[in-house]
């Protein structure tokens, strides 16, 4: 389980440029448009489970996905382990006494600090950012080649 912020910037576009520029500079400024996920991979067979959060992550928003993946995933009657990160809100008392009523059924288990290639979903999210991910009825922009 992690979360991330997508952010959007601009890319490398073809156009016409006059023949009289010899080198044209195109400065693309971030927009600070973001959107945030909550998302998990299940291992298994690598479904992905994903919650937009239109807010900030805390303690609320974090309770709020783990109910929401506890819901999907107790569908197949198997018992649930959640590999998490160390953020603060993942240890939060606002839903300590729930991951600890849960514990037969849904665990948490956190990664040691600083280890984030441990963590499936950090490939996924690592996928999604990849410049390949550009579809391919998007013609007007140059895909690196």
């Amino acid at each position: 389980m992690d979360e991330v912020h997508f952010q959007q910037h601009g890319s490398r576009c073809r156009m016409w440029i006059p023949p009289e520029t010899k080198d044209p500079v195109l400065l693309h400024y971030p927009t600070r448009k973001s959107v945030g996920c909550f998302g998990a991979v299940r291992l298994r067979d690598g479904k992905l489970v994903y919650m937009r959060e239109t807010g900030c992550f805390n303690a609320e928003t974090c309770l709020h996905f783990l109910w929401h993946l506890w819901k999907i995933s107790s569908r197949s009657g198997r018992r649930v382990i959640v590999i998490s990160d160390n953020a603060r809100y993942h240890h939060a008392t606002l839903h300590k006494e729930w991951r600890k009523t849960a514990e037969l059924w849904f665990r948490l288990e956190f990664l040691p600090p600083y280890s984030p290639d441990l963590n499936p979903i950090e490939r996924v999210w690592k996928l999604t950012r990849h410049p390949q991910s550009v579809l391919p009825g998007d013609r007007g922009c140059s895909r690196g080649r």
